[in-house]
């Protein structure tokens, strides 16, 4: 485990208290690990978190959205209302890393640190419980199916916010590449959207050596995906993001003969809805022009994933002092970028204020890389910013 520079800031209650029970929450951690589950199939991973926050005196509801835990505490008498969120699910990855407390469960790895991040908001939980310093509810969100874009909107559709209401909500990822417990925070777009598209370029199979009597689908595929380039460079703003990635092409079985279709698979993100219509509405055109032009015919499936998350000003700012106070500006990140991968907490704050942050991972494999492991040193630093976020959000 690495070691986490302290920046000579004195210990405080809150990191004293945590310390008392980290190692079971380390212990926790390695067994949601080792048994890691897919999306809205977190059974185990459910029952586990619901049976520790009823024993610490939370409202526990269980089946939101699915497999979802919503459990609330109230401090005092105060109005205000926190929510937190955590992600629960695992990803169909066979796990390389060799730790002793490597995935029993084949071909499903916990390689984004959801094991991680449930980890550190029951940490923050506990020793909310025990000490009750704020004054208000407290509302924690253990959230299913994050991988697969599915769970927050699942939740929300099951009356997530309607049954348990909220003044503001707040979650947070683990960062490879960015030093060990330290924090970043970013206002407006933060993650990008994210949608996909299945395109089949489909012509007219023929003999490899006799290419005049078959209309070529490779071809016409090899084509679109030079012509897919220009979408970036020449029809989105040069001050915008987007990206767009073909990750998959397959077609053909033999070297001589020309098959009937090619069928490709894209990923597309952006940060502004604006960009997001304008992929949504070239990329569909360009691949039926260019199979055109060859006399092959394009059959495209666009599928909207979901939008850019945008962190709120005003929630963001306040996410950042308490982190400043807490913890000092050395281990705050300057100009923290935007990162384009997604993140389905953004339905979450289309529906109420709030803000996503990072905390870093160290130098550790990338997050879906079947080498990843989340740090275990992050756990306190993080548990212990929640639990500042809460008591100064219900001062």
């Amino acid at each position: 485990m690495n070691v986490i520079t302290q920046h000579h800031r004195p210990a405080d209650n809150i990191e004293k208290g945590i310390a008392s029970f980290l190692d079971e929450i380390i212990a926790l951690r390695h067994d949601l690990h080792r048994y890691p589950e897919l999306a809205f199939q977190e059974r185990r991973t459910s029952k586990i978190v619901a049976s520790l926050l009823s024993s610490w005196g939370y409202e526990v509801t269980t089946g939101v959205g699915g497999t979802g835990v919503v459990a609330t505490l109230r401090g005092g008498d105060g109005g205000r209302r926190i929510g937190i969120r955590a992600d629960m699910d695992a990803l169909p990855i066979e796990e390389a890393t060799d730790l002793p407390y490597a995935s029993d469960n084949p071909g499903v790895m916990h390689a984004c640190g959801h094991d991680g991040h449930t980890s550190i908001l029951l940490a923050a939980a506990r020793y909310l419980a025990e000490t009750k310093r704020f004054s208000g509810v407290l509302t924690l969100i253990f959230q299913p199916a994050e991988e697969i874009g599915a769970g927050a909107r699942k939740m929300i559709s099951d009356g997530l916010f309607e049954r348990f209401p909220v003044d503001a909500v707040f979650g947070l990822h683990n960062w490879p590449g960015v030093p060990l417990g330290q924090f970043g925070f970013v206002a407006d777009a933060a993650m990008a959207s994210v949608d996909q598209a299945v395109i089949r370029m489909v012509g007219k199979g023929g003999h490899g050596a006799e290419p005049h009597k078959a209309v070529d689908p490779v071809l016409a595929s090899a084509a679109f995906i030079t012509a897919l380039q220009s979408v970036v460079s020449r029809n989105v703003d040069p001050q915008d993001m987007a990206v767009v990635t073909v990750g998959s092409i397959h077609g053909g079985s033999a070297s001589n003969v020309i098959p009937e279709s090619v069928e490709l698979k894209l990923t597309m993100r952006a940060f502004s809805e604006t960009v997001r219509q304008q992929l949504q509405e070239r990329i569909p055109a360009l691949a039926r022009a260019q199979a055109e032009s060859f006399g092959a015919q394009a059959d495209v499936n666009y599928r909207l994933g979901f939008p850019a998350l945008i962190n709120h000003r005003e929630q963001t700012a306040f996410a950042r002092k308490v982190a400043l106070e807490a913890f000092g500006e050395g281990r705050i990140v300057q100009n923290f970028r935007p990162r384009t991968a997604s993140e389905d907490f953004a339905f979450m704050l289309q529906a109420q204020p709030g803000s996503y942050l990072f905390v870093g991972n160290g130098d550790s494999a990338p997050l879906h890389s079947a080498h990843y492991d989340f740090d275990d040193a992050i756990i306190a630093p993080a548990a212990r910013y929640w639990v500042r976020l809460v008591e100064t959000f219900l001062s």
